[in-house]
């Protein structure tokens, strides 16, 4: 494992109270805005990434503050190195923050094998990966709070995004139940499910799969509507992510950007109405009464 900062020092000037972050896809996006506003008030981070490199600004502007490790969420052996230097260096972990991930794009038929399980590898088992890592050491300490990075699709789903959709609704599965399993050692879990952001999501890290003409009516729409909406800026993230962690009783489910609840009430109110025009016939599947 490499880092950009001696991981024998342990001379952190911190206060007591102040709380040790692991925060994976640290690079770029919300994982970087989300450091920088923990190391601006005082916080410590574990700043992680595939390329350390691009960690290198904070290092520099925060120096003992911050430990960068280098980290493939892919790789299970990767994660238990991570969190184990971590704890040895910070000597507890009180947020994992599991950020990353990327967006891949293609109708279900378009995408290919290797498209769908590298989706699968970053999004859903990268986060998986983590957490079992992070577990051992936060049930020990008696508390902590993983935050697993979802989306406004891993409640809904949206044609163009569907092997997307489906990592962040593995993800949000393993997450509720995941609540129900540590809550008695005192760890919390809370997904976040954004808007669309300005982030690297849609970016050089997004993944395309092969066109096919049967689908262009439908991807025409959908890029469409997406193309009216306005991103939000990740930055403006900040203050409710701090909220969130220093709160007693965080929610498991919280959305980030405006007209989320709006538009997954209508969803329900759609799954609702459909469960209950098909319950007497889905009851015959039990039998007579």
């Amino acid at each position: 494992m490499i880092a950009l900062c001696d991981e024998g020092s342990t001379e952190v000037n911190m206060s007591a109270n102040s709380k040790v972050w692991f925060i994976t896809g640290t690079s770029r996006g919300f994982g970087r805005v989300w450091a920088e506003a923990a190391l601006a008030r005082g916080d410590r981070v574990v700043a992680t990434a595939r390329n350390i490199g691009a960690l290198k600004p904070i290092v520099e502007q925060y120096g003992n503050q911050v430990l960068p490790l280098e980290l493939d969420v892919t790789d299970p052996t990767s994660a238990k190195r991570a969190v184990g230097a971590a704890v040895a260096h910070f000597g507890r972990l009180d947020v994992v923050i599991n950020n990353a991930g990327y967006g891949l794009f293609g109708m279900v038929e378009e995408v290919s094998e290797a498209q769908a399980r590298e989706q699968f590898d970053t999004n859903f088992f990268g986060a998986l990966w983590v957490t079992q890592a992070a577990l051992p050491h936060l049930r020990a300490q008696g508390s902590g709070h993983i935050i697993q990075v979802s989306s406004i699709g891993g409640v809904t789903a949206f044609p163009f995004f569907g092997i997307y959709n489906a990592s962040k609704w593995a993800l949000e599965g393993m997450s509720q139940a995941l609540t129900a399993e540590v809550r008695e050692f005192g760890v919390k879990v809370t997904l976040i499910e954004p808007m669309p952001y300005a982030t690297d999501w849609s970016g050089p890290s997004a993944k395309q799969a092969e066109p096919m003409d049967e689908y262009d009516g439908v991807r025409t729409g959908i890029l469409q509507m997406f193309g009216t909406m306005t991103p939000g800026d990740p930055q403006d993230s900040t203050a409710a992510m701090l909220k969130l962690v220093d709160t007693e009783n965080p929610p498991l489910r919280a959305f980030f950007g405006n007209g989320a609840l709006e538009a997954i009430e209508n969803d329900y109110t759609e799954r609702l109405s459909g469960w209950r025009g098909w319950r007497d016939v889905c009851d015959e599947a039990f039998g007579p009464n």
